[in-house]
């Protein structure tokens, strides 16, 4: 039976992301090594017999942000329709493993990067230095308290609810549990940013911000979110999986 799939990838490496500053409005690109990796991990997961199969996506949600964006682009799906931006860079020069992807590509503010606010542009220890001097203290936990002038996790929350909500009824709830080949697969794919993925994935699972569990996701990692026992009920985090051999 199908049990579909949530792929939430985060976009390559910036050179803000390298040295932990919190990128959320500010919009630069990809550096060449995030480039490169991106296309190594489009090479590696991408395609017929891998784990994101691109016939089998029924919708694809982008970021307003370029970096995410590149970050598509580069990952080589063979999408069919003209992408709704103009391109950040060269084509991969990697013919796409599949010309066969019909699903829609949607920007979308459900899935921008957290709103940092006043913390835009610093890293965490320059956050809790600029907390002590405020009189709020260096215990800062953004799951908890979010940043100051932006958004709180209520606010954070209440838009990857939607998103949830939306791919839920729209696209998998309509195939999961039906007999493989009956139905369109339902395989989404996010492409997006770190805090709010890992946001999505506690969301995923029914998780409120504050309780956790704290995940991680690399620049440019890819994860796995589904259904336990065909159940749109059971919602998942997909650990591993198995090669297709």
């Amino acid at each position: 039976m199908s049990t579909p799939r949530v792929f939430i990838v985060r976009h390559g490496e910036t050179e803000w992301s390298l040295n932990g500053k919190h990128t959320g409005r500010t919009d630069i690109p990809l550096t060449e090594n995030g480039e490169k990796r991106v296309k190594a991990t489009g090479r590696a997961l991408v395609g017929n017999d891998r784990l994101i199969v691109p016939r089998q996506l029924s919708h694809i949600y982008v970021s307003p942000r370029k970096r995410a964006q590149r970050t598509f682009e580069l990952l080589n799906l063979g999408i069919k329709d003209p992408l709704p931006w103009h391109e950040h860079g060269a084509k991969p020069t990697d013919k796409p493993v599949a010309d066969d992807c019909s699903a829609r590509v949607e920007v979308t503010e459900a899935i921008r990067e957290w709103d940092y606010g006043d913390y835009e542009g610093i890293t965490s220890p320059e956050i809790r230095d600029l907390r002590e001097g405020q009189g709020l203290g260096r215990d800062w936990d953004i799951w908890r308290d979010g940043c100051v002038g932006g958004e709180s996790p209520e606010d954070v929350m209440k838009r990857v609810d939607e998103l949830i909500a939306e791919i839920r009824s729209k696209y998998q709830g309509p195939v999961i549990g039906k007999p493989k080949g009956a139905a369109p697969c339902g395989d989404v794919l996010i492409v997006a940013h770190g805090h709010i993925l890992r946001a999505f994935a506690m969301r995923w699972v029914g998780k409120t911000l504050p309780e956790g569990p704290t995940f991680l996701l690399e620049a440019g990692g890819v994860g796995t979110l589904s259904y336990e026992h065909h159940n749109i009920n059971e919602p998942a985090i997909l650990l591993g999986g198995a090669f297709i051999i």
